[in-house]
């Protein structure tokens, strides 16, 4: 969940968000020209960044990351869940050790100075990398579930999913012209592993996929595009202890997918860890 993110007792016992190595956060591509197929543009005009289908992707990751559906409780979210990310927090799992977090707080301090957290600063920096939580003990977490009370807090971990994780995987499915599901699925992609150069970031999955199959943008098909795309994340999943447990892919997007809900219309019905959900 970015690394890890929120709570519930399923996720205490399987650690599942972690975004892997953060480099430097994903740029949005650019949008699909005015020459691309229709489809293409079709995608582009309707997609996850509808208020509505963002607020059914972040039920969606929330089952997974929290083993619940509200999402909009997990602002105060705190925990190390021993996946070697130090922390994870927050509504995607912000992580202390994968840089996220440290953006986040350096964001939060920009337009609120002096905050409770800004302390945290120099801490955070020392410990980006690693698991530790030098300089953060024993009063971070206190302090973290405080400034969740802020709103401009909340306002500023919803401003770091969107520039980091949901606006690049938004522009990049709809760059490969790929309906709602297809975003979402990017989405949750990124929110786990991240998108820097390692093996199992975002970008690597992706182009493991085109080496299996074409997105619709370059004359796919889409669903045997996404289905490539999943593939290649499960792969990338069993490379981690962490993230071994596949059901977010293998009983909930590949549910809605075998469906051919492109869309990601409403009712909802799948399974992460064994726990049903139902979106009406």
């Amino acid at each position: 969940m970015a690394l890890g993110a929120l709570l519930g007792s399923a996720l205490l016992a399987v650690p599942v968000a972690a975004h892997a190595t953060t480099a430097a956060p994903a740029s949005a591509p650019a949008p699909a020209s005015a020459s691309v197929p229709a489809s293409v543009a079709a995608a582009a005009a309707t997609g996850l960044d509808d208020p509505a289908k963002k607020d059914i992707a972040m039920q969606i990751v929330s089952s997974a990351e929290n083993s619940s559906l509200n999402w909009k409780a997990q602002y105060k979210y705190i925990e190390d869940i021993d996946d070697g990310r130090g922390y994870t927090a927050g509504i995607i799992g912000f992580c202390s050790g994968t840089g996220d977090m440290l953006d986040l707080v350096e964001y939060y301090t920009q337009v609120k100075p002096g905050n409770v957290l800004a302390k945290y600063l120099p801490a955070l920096r020392k410990v980006d990398g690693s698991d530790s939580h030098a300089g953060l003990d024993p009063n971070f977490t206190k302090d973290w579930a405080k400034a969740a009370q802020d709103g401009e807090f909340r306002k500023a971990q919803d401003h770091e999913r969107d520039r980091v994780y949901f606006n690049p995987a938004v522009g990049q499915g709809k760059s490969d012209g790929v309906g709602t599901l297809g975003q979402f699925i990017y989405y949750d992609a990124i929110v786990m592993h991240g998108d820097g150069g390692d093996s199992t970031s975002f970008r690597n999955i992706r182009k493991r996929a085109l080496s299996k199959a074409k997105p619709p943008a370059q004359g796919g098909n889409e669903t045997t595009w996404l289905n490539a795309f999943l593939d290649a994340r499960v792969w990338a999943m069993k490379q981690e202890e962490a993230h071994s447990d596949t059901s977010r892919v293998d009983t909930a997007q590949r549910v809605f997918l075998k469906k051919g809900n492109l869309n990601l219309n409403t009712p909802l019905d799948w399974k992460v860890y064994g726990d049903s959900f139902h979106i009406g």
